[in-house]
């Protein structure tokens, strides 16, 4: 397949990276926010990087599907005969890109048959990526800079660290926080907290409220090819485009096997 070439890798960076270019630029005015029909905020920084990934991954793959949060209208009918297709959040973290705290990622994944196989999760004030591809490896690259190899970390005693969503708190995490033991919280947005457990910063995310597809997939299959796993609470593995809706269910996503995360639950 296409993304078995390491080359191909960089034209998708470089989607990415064109798509935070104009997010940044309307970062810097005063832009307005409105509201989508479930009243969730959407931007003009939405919309445009949208366009632009949209438009370079048709370039790059013009036999795949493109499902993005802000097309994401296509019935179930329709997708469910998707052996492969790109799924892509333009701008995850709105919340965090209209507080202006610098939290919101451009997400773009490839999924095949159900599981995430390629993904990019770039941090546009940062000028830095993350990317993986399962069963290759996962690496983290400022722009210009050489690519760092990255890989979860094993518990090895040390102090436990979740990452924990910035906006998004509630009583199912607050219960599951406190059956955890003792612990260090690191309070994020967007799909940068699959990265921190990716690169070994934290060990686990658990994530007991909603999310959609597309504000996983990358970050997942960061996670997958760094070691790591995300499972729903059943403990099975979490996958995509196998029901008309698409809402996750809760998961967590965390480094280390040796301990049963479920058992907090």
């Amino acid at each position: 397949m296409w993304y078995d070439d390491s080359r191909m890798l960089e034209p998708l960076l470089d989607i990415a990276r064109v798509a935070s270019r104009r997010i940044l630029k309307i970062y810097a005015t005063d832009f307005a926010v409105n509201k989508k029909s479930d009243q969730s905020p959407v931007t003009a920084a939405d919309m445009a990087a949208h366009d632009t990934i949209v438009r370079g991954l048709q370039r790059l793959t013009p036999e795949l599907p493109v499902l993005s949060e802000e097309s994401s209208q296509i019935p179930f009918s329709e997708r469910r005969r998707w052996g492969s297709y790109w799924l892509v959040d333009p701008l995850d973290g709105t919340k965090e890109f209209i507080s202006r705290n610098g939290d919101f990622t451009v997400n773009i994944a490839l999924v095949q048959e159900h599981a995430p196989v390629v993904g990019v999760v770039h941090i546009p004030v940062e000028n830095l990526s993350y990317y993986g591809v399962v069963g290759a490896g996962a690496y983290r690259v400022k722009s210009g800079a050489a690519p760092q190899a990255i890989q979860v970390r094993p518990l090895d005693g040390k102090t436990l660290r979740v990452v924990a969503s910035r906006s998004h708190r509630g009583e199912l995490l607050d219960g599951y926080l406190e059956k955890l033991g003792v612990h260090e919280i690191v309070s994020r947005g967007s799909a940068l907290k699959f990265c921190l457990v990716a690169e070994g910063t934290a060990d686990i995310y658990p994530r007991l409220g909603p999310t959609s597809e597309w504000d996983t997939a990358a970050g997942h299959a960061v996670l997958l090819a760094a070691g790591g796993q995300v499972i729903n609470v059943d403990g099975t593995p979490l996958s995509y485009n196998r029901k008309e809706s698409l809402l996750n269910p809760h998961f967590i996503a965390y480094a280390d096997a040796s301990r049963d995360w479920r058992r907090y639950l």
